[in-house]
């Protein structure tokens, strides 16, 4: 038998512990939030209620890889077929500005819209086990994993190319997957060549390092902006929080920016805007 003090204690003990204890992943409420992270260690689903992006109005030279992304994503929205979408080029060219931000302006088109779900790379092993979650839902999600790629030794694509296509289940039809990477092939160059010198069958095993790539059915490519477009994203940036520099001023400010970091990309532009607003004393909010 218990004595009451002994009994006492494990009740408080079991108490504390269930108020620490995550929730478990189907305890989630998935329509309570627009946006999800999904944290592998305890199998669940956190909601964001504030998602780091701009209006889609903002984001300047890559108008065309944003009108066939937003129409891939309204399409799946609307329950039409749609490809899984692969983002890749040169860094800082607003590759996941652009997930997050066709999101929140197809949204605006739904009456229900469909939710945005964040996976972190190196939780890709556990994919199959987020979609037996989403499976089960009749709400529609977007993954995205941002700055996807692989290295020597890491295996973990394999699973990635039987969740998205030639699994039994296949992908869940109210799933689509987006991907933003620096490589086009999703792996580095020497990898693949390594596999060519040194494999016995050298296309073959080629073949196996770059067919991931193969299962997202639309590419966007993203290249490093002219100075004219590095301009347009400034003045844009400029105008839009209210930063009364003269024109002139601005751009030779934001050139000699760009010249101090070696490149001109959208995050540079954002980059000296944030800048600029610090020094003007103005506060801004994507």
């Amino acid at each position: 038998m218990i004595d009451d003090t002994t009994k006492t204690a494990l009740l408080r003990i079991a108490d504390a512990l269930e108020r620490i204890s995550p929730p478990a992943a189907g305890q989630v409420e998935l329509g309570a939030a627009d946006a999800f992270v999904w944290h592998a260690d305890s199998a669940a689903l956190e909601p964001v209620t504030q998602v780091n992006r701009l209006d889609i109005a903002l984001l300047q030279g890559v108008e065309r890889q944003c009108d066939q992304l937003f129409e891939n994503t309204r399409r799946f929205a609307t329950g039409l077929p749609a490809n899984n979408a692969l983002l890749w080029g040169a860094r800082g060219t607003g590759k996941s500005s652009l997930v997050k931000s066709v999101h929140a302006a197809v949204n605006k088109t739904l009456d229900t819209p469909i939710a945005l779900v964040e996976i972190h790379r190196e939780d890709i092993p556990t994919l199959p086990q987020l979609l037996t979650i989403l499976r089960k839902v009749e709400r529609r999600f977007v993954l995205f994993c941002d700055d996807l790629s692989f290295d020597h030794g890491d295996a973990s694509y394999k699973s990635l190319k039987a969740v998205l296509e030639g699994g039994i289940e296949g992908r869940p039809a109210n799933v689509i997957f987006y991907a933003t990477s620096n490589r086009r092939h999703l792996m580095p160059r020497d990898m693949i060549e390594n596999e060519r010198s040194t494999a016995i069958s050298p296309s073959e095993a080629v073949e196996e390092k770059v067919s991931l790539s193969d299962r997202f059915g639309l590419w966007l490519g993203f290249h490093n902006c002219d100075q004219d477009t590095y301009f347009a994203i400034v003045e844009g940036y400029a105008t839009a929080f209210g930063l009364d520099l003269p024109g002139e001023q601005l751009r030779q400010e934001a050139n000699e920016w760009s010249m101090a970091r070696g490149s001109r990309s959208g995050r540079v532009a954002w980059q000296f805007i944030q800048d600029l607003a610090g020094r003007l004393g103005v506060k801004i909010q994507p």
